[in-house]
């Protein structure tokens, strides 16, 4: 099965809003053998949007629209479609009731707005998607040629409850035979390029990818591979990417930190946990980004002590112990500060691991010897302290991001022995 999908809403033309709702339909239907051909974004013009389904409808006779279904004067969606099929609109008592019902089940004051009764206008002969998750029921509208559009709300939470609930179980019920997906596999890499992780590839001569495609995605975080199938069953494909996937996964060696996508501060954290040992941080150029990265995940209390953030000099010889002398030898921004970074976070806070990063994230404060990117990294696991200097690319959020990264690769890499 083939479909179209069409976004709605000027605040996607306008890019205050980005589309994680056709992104997520996209992924979610080739999971079920259903192949997205187009995706099309319009306003909330009821010209616009008929015009767009009309045309989506022609193409390919099926179409899952978001967005417009709301209780305000811009949500045109169901008048408009309504319109293509030469269908009336209604009002339908039940779903009256049913936003009554949950009007006062919040505790909002007064009755219900007239405004919110649009949202119980349906065309005639539409079937009523319910929403669990949300006021706005989504709408299923078939012709007598077997074309249909589906309209679910633009709300992301409500959409993929709906989604999941009544749109996917409907949809499959139509796919004929054993089901084909679109399905890929992502193997997580960092700090290897991608031309370097390129060349490891090309360089196993006996791979044979079976008909899977391999795209490499670089980023921040690392470089990305992507496997993808089309056409074969969930078992084949599953048992494809097992094969292929170990291939990769063995030339790539110890740069692989997990799959899907997985965070390496989740790697770093569970094998922190497995060890019973404990972390503490001392950033500069970072700016606590490290940390973050760490208490973004969830029950990383029982791992992570704390941090400083010792972003003026002083700051690294009063907290951190830093020496002077260190400073004045080798600058703030130094393998040799990183370390004494490190050492004195551990100290500090008492954590089998301390983590110290300095650096020059830019825009200005670059010299010929450290230029902007510029960022030194060191690593004290109980003593036994590694550091590195590296050249780090991109603008000042993507040098500090990029430094955070290479700061939990280390630790990774000591925790297992690799470093």
């Amino acid at each position: 099965m083939q479909l179209e999908i069409v976004t709605i809403g000027d605040e996607l033309l306008l890019g205050f809003t980005i589309d994680t709702n056709g992104a997520h339909l996209a992924r979610e239907l080739a999971q079920v053998g259903i192949t997205v051909s187009r995706r099309t974004s319009v306003g909330d013009g009821a010209s616009e949007i008929a015009a767009a389904v009309r045309e989506a409808l022609d193409r390919s006779g099926a179409v899952i629209t978001t967005g417009g279904l709301g209780p305000t004067s811009d949500d045109m969606t169901k008048p408009a479609i309504a319109g293509i099929f030469g269908r009336a609109m209604r009002l339908d008592d039940t779903i009256v009731e049913r936003l009554r019902l949950r009007w006062k089940s919040r505790g909002w004051p007064g009755e219900l707005p007239e405004s919110n009764k649009q949202q119980a206008q349906i065309p005639e002969g539409a079937t009523i998607l319910e929403n669990q998750h949300g006021s706005a029921p989504g709408i299923w509208l078939e012709d007598e040629r077997g074309r249909w559009v589906a309209m679910l709300p633009g709300v992301p939470r409500e959409m993929r409850g709906m989604l999941a609930d009544v749109l996917l179980p409907r949809l499959v019920a139509l796919v004929d035979g054993v089901p084909t997906v679109v399905a890929s596999r992502t193997i997580r890499t960092t700090g290897i390029s991608e031309s370097a992780l390129s060349d490891r590839i090309r360089n196993l001569a006996e791979l044979d990818f079976e008909g899977l495609s391999l795209a490499y995605l670089p980023g921040w975080e690392g470089v990305d591979l992507r496997l993808t199938s089309s056409g074969l069953t969930a078992e084949d494909a599953a048992a494809r990417f097992a094969r292929v996937g170990g291939a990769l996964t063995a030339a790539a060696a110890d740069h692989v930190y997990g799959g899907g996508s997985d965070d390496l501060a989740t790697t770093v954290l569970d094998a922190l946990r497995e060890a019973r040992q404990t972390i503490a941080v001392a950033e500069s150029c970072t700016g606590g980004m490290l940390g973050m990265r760490l208490t973004a995940i969830a029950g990383s209390s029982d791992v992570v002590l704390g941090g400083v953030i010792a972003y003026h000099n002083d700051v690294k010889v009063q907290q951190l112990g830093v020496r002077p002398q260190t400073l004045q030898d080798h600058g703030a921004v130094s393998e040799e500060t990183a370390r004494e970074m490190a050492g004195g976070a551990r100290a500090l806070l008492g954590s089998s691991v301390g983590v110290g990063i300095t650096g020059i994230a830019g825009p200005g404060g670059g010299t010929p010897d450290k230029p902007v990117g510029t960022v030194c990294v060191a690593v004290d696991l109980e003593g036994d302290v590694r550091s590195f200097r590296a050249s780090m690319v991109g603008d000042r959020h993507e040098i500090r991001q990029r430094g955070a990264q290479a700061a939990l690769n280390l630790v990774r890499r000591m925790m297992a022995g690799m470093a």
